[in-house]
């Protein structure tokens, strides 16, 4: 590539490093402490909330390295029409394509980097956590119940208790239950105890009563019991020795080029095998076709005169524009599998398109008209806020 193809390669891979560790850590956080009550909650330490949290980065990771590439790209770009590089290396006779293989390069790291990602690591990392998610369900009496805490089981369920007893049983025992948008539920009891067998996990009460009030009702209805089992068996992971069932993106990839036909998710939701798999195979060419848009609107070389603000927010129109239709896509073909080829098409047809703009040093820039209403609408609102 030359001393300039490998500055402009370091460049542009240092910056994608950068931006992807950044909006990662940024993402993970948000995630990680949503759930952070929730785990600590349930008698995790910090470590090991760490450590299972952080087996979701590959799945970000796939999410945002298309985009911190894109922007990468875009920066590099920047920051060579900001210095006057572009038109001294064009100036110079350098063809745009020396520029262009270097940026490719790049792209190709993270092409790789994706196909790994989405081919093994991810879907390994979300089986683990699946796992380590269950286990620690399961084990529902030493992680959940802690006396004088109200622990939210899930979302809607709040649990708590007074006190337990070195036998195992649970005094003073309350439930609120708000999953059902049509009714809450509130249990009291005077004593409880979780029993686990094969059929699940439940909570066996005690003297005490259930106070029902649907949201059509002004007053709620009190029902006395001296028993009452509640079914836990969802929240505890059916049991120690129930059979994990995974999701679509928890499925490694030769489980979804060769579903098991007696798998019982197979046959409740093909399409959704069918459009994950297809999502995993289009998935490394977005890093290329995003970097080629990326080059098509911001590497034609301009003078200080020519404005680069409308060729970026075009730039990062197209991209986003590409990633909704791989979306829809994706959606749409759950129900009809003819709808998958049109991620194709459009990755495809928008590389070829922006590669005969890169050839043809063609400046890519939206229609006049559009420019002139988007500058007028400006000038209204500066305009509007000047005078108030």
């Amino acid at each position: 590539m030359g001393s300039v193809g490998w500055y402009i390669f370091r460049t542009t891979l240092g910056a994608f490093w950068l931006i992807l560790g950044s909006l990662t850590l940024v993402v993970w956080l948000d995630t990680a402490v949503r759930d952070l009550d929730l785990i600590t909650s349930q008698g995790e330490t910090m470590l090991a909330f760490l450590g299972l949290m952080s087996l979701a980065i590959p799945q970000l990771v796939l999410i945002i390295a298309p985009i911190a590439l894109m922007i990468a790209a875009a920066h590099t770009l920047s920051r060579l029409a900001t210095d006057s590089e572009l038109i001294v290396l064009n100036a110079a006779g350098m063809s745009p394509w020396r520029l262009f293989r270097a940026f490719m390069a790049a792209a190709g790291v993270v092409s790789a980097l994706v196909l790994v990602l989405n081919a093994y690591v991810s879907p390994l990392c979300l089986h683990e956590l699946r796992n380590l998610a269950t286990r620690v369900r399961a084990d529902f009496v030493a992680n959940i119940v802690q006396p004088g805490r109200f622990i939210p089981l899930e979302r809607g369920l709040t649990f708590h208790i007074r006190e337990r007893q070195a036998d195992g049983v649970l005094l003073g025992v309350f439930l609120d239950d708000r999953r059902d948008p049509k009714e809450q539920s509130t249990i009291l009891a005077e004593q409880g105890k979780i029993v686990q067998n094969d059929q699940g996990t439940y909570l066996f009460l005690q003297n005490g009563n259930i106070q029902r009030h649907a949201v059509d009702q002004r007053d709620p209805t009190i029902v006395l019991f001296d028993r009452y089992a509640f079914d836990l068996s969802r929240l505890a992971g059916a049991g120690q020795n129930a059979t994990i069932i995974y999701s679509v993106r928890e499925r490694y990839t030769w489980d979804l080029v060769h579903p098991d036909p007696r798998d019982s998710e197979v046959r409740r939701e093909p399409g959704q095998f069918r459009a994950e798999l297809h999502d995993r195979l289009i998935a490394p060419f977005y890093p290329l076709a995003f970097t080629i848009i990326a080059f098509a609107y911001l590497g034609a070389p301009r003078t200080t005169r020519q404005s680069r603000t409308w060729s970026l927010v075009s730039a990062v129109g197209a991209v986003a524009a590409l990633r909704m239709i791989g979306f829809a896509s994706m959606v749409l073909g759950i129900k009809y599998p003819v709808a998958l080829t049109f991620q194709y098409v459009a990755v495809f047809a928008a590389s070829a398109l922006c590669l005969m703009a890169i050839s043809q040093a063609v400046i890519i820039e939206p229609p006049a008209f559009m420019v002139r209403a988007v500058q007028a609408v400006t000038d209204r609102l500066a305009r509007q806020f000047a005078t108030t």
